[in-house]
């Protein structure tokens, strides 16, 4: 059976980079030229033009950055609030990524119980059954994010159908926001921060989807923007492959983004995204909007370095 968290690391290996390009589109992070030729295309449907534009504007920086990046992430809420036609192209984009060899984790953050969570989990990472006596995957995603603050009865039925299907999933431990102290720092009984005691469960359910690469394809989504905290984190879950949000935009840099990942310089993916999907405006002296792709790219093989050299270099152990 096919391992998500082998996966991963097998191709975080083989573009020698371990980061994950997140692709959350906003229409001010689209070119003019790119946003007029939609609405060319769909003078009167401006649902449809805008869907069109973000396909345009993903498949660009697909293009030019998937033979040195081994991921992308699709964060549902930048699709969900353009309506149905740019959901139809956050599925386009993770098939048309998949295609081109990419790895892709579906941002979604789902938290309920129950059969709601299997719905979820089948809808996102599965499969489901329709008419015609067929089972078909829906979206696709090789991972999904989850909200894992309702405990187990939220996570198992992801657990479930990951171990299926050979899926991952990233459960929310100590996330990059500067108010997540206000309920991850309280201080239990026993001594432990909340978050803490989350990690402790997530690495305790992880443990039966170990892969031949020493990692759990139940990994966790650990902030780069709390580097300390990491460290001890990454000694409570030795075999958790680990989600890094924060680097650029969100203030931290490539030291804390590498302050979870092992000794040997394995177990984490950092996630950008509004540094490479903007890049061609924050070098605008250098590149012109119609070659955002090749901003893109820059910007990525620049990430790349940083986060290497940073791993030669452990500012935090």
């Amino acid at each position: 059976m096919k391992n998500f968290a082998d996966s991963l690391v097998r191709k975080i290996a083989e573009v020698n980079n371990p980061t994950v390009i997140g692709l959350d589109p906003k229409l001010d992070y689209i070119p003019d030229h790119i946003k007029h030729y939609a609405e060319q295309l769909f003078p009167e449907e401006a649902t449809k033009a805008t869907a069109k534009a973000i396909w345009l504007f993903n498949k660009e920086i697909i293009d030019h950055t998937y033979d040195i990046v081994p991921a992308v992430k699709l964060q549902y809420a930048y699709y969900e609030m353009y309506g149905v036609d740019a959901i139809k192209t956050m599925l386009l984009t993770a098939r048309y990524a998949q295609r081109k060899g990419m790895l892709v984790i579906g941002d979604c953050k789902r938290n309920d119980i129950g059969s709601t969570a299997t719905a979820y989990a089948e809808g996102i990472i599965g499969k489901t059954s329709i008419l015609l006596g067929e089972t078909m995957e829906m979206s696709g995603f090789d991972a999904a994010t989850v909200n894992c603050y309702l405990g187990i009865d939220g996570v198992q039925p992801f657990i479930d159908v990951a171990a299926r299907d050979g899926k991952g999933i990233f459960c929310l431990v100590r996330t990059s926001n500067p108010s997540a102290g206000d309920f991850q720092d309280l201080e239990l009984g026993d001594g432990r921060k909340l978050y803490e005691a989350v990690a402790d469960k997530v690495a305790e359910w992880g443990e039966p989807m170990i892969g031949e690469e020493g990692f759990s394809s139940v990994g966790a989504v650990i902030g780069a923007t709390w580097p300390e905290q990491a460290v001890d984190l990454r000694k409570r879950m030795p075999n958790t492959f680990m989600l890094i949000p924060g680097y650029g935009a969100q203030g931290a840099g490539a030291d804390e983004a590498v302050a979870s990942f092992t000794a040997y310089g394995k177990g984490g993916i950092v996630n950008a995204s509004r540094s490479i999907m903007t890049a061609w405006q924050k070098k605008a002296d250098f590149f012109k909007p119609e070659d955002f792709g090749k901003a893109a790219r820059f910007e990525a093989e620049d990430m790349k370095e940083k986060l290497n050299a940073a791993l030669m270099n452990r500012k935090y152990v």
